[in-house]
């Protein structure tokens, strides 16, 4: 079970945990992500496991999560006869920003809304006469 809500609200974010919040990363993932961002140029998986210290296929693991999370671009380099390899390099910082606020204001519309189922079938319990609350317990679909 995630923690109460505000539990969460009382601790102490950093804006890489605000990253986990929003993507469920792990600390290497984070890892990747940060040489990214501090990186003067685009890099290869090949230069990323160097930099973490791990197998390549555990650092393209590692890559793969934060384009699925949208976090990361990947850039084709053509080179001189027909081979070619990628580079990575973060997003935006606004555009993930953005991107984060438009799934919080999602998030808050849909609490939003089972606040409100709460406080209606809370009122027709306590309109029909009964202490025990709503009679079912409301959950997001």
């Amino acid at each position: 079970m995630p923690d109460a809500m505000t539990e969460l609200l009382q601790q102490e974010m950093e804006c890489e945990s605000l990253l986990d919040c929003f993507h469920g990363l792990s600390e290497l993932d984070r890892e990747v992500f940060r040489l990214l961002v501090e990186a003067d140029e685009p890099l290869t998986v090949d230069e990323l496991a160097a930099a973490v210290d791990r197998e390549r296929t555990t650092a393209y693991r590692s890559v793969k999560r934060l384009r699925e999370a949208d976090l990361v671009e990947r850039e084709q380099v053509n080179q001189d006869g027909g081979s070619y390899y990628h580079v990575f390099s973060p997003r935006d910082a606004d555009e993930i920003a953005d991107a984060m606020q438009r799934t919080l204001n999602d998030f808050y519309a849909k609490m939003g809304q089972l606040v409100g189922e709460f406080r209606e079938k809370y009122a027709e319990a306590e309109a029909g006469g009964t202490d025990d609350g709503p009679e079912e317990p409301l959950t997001a679909e």
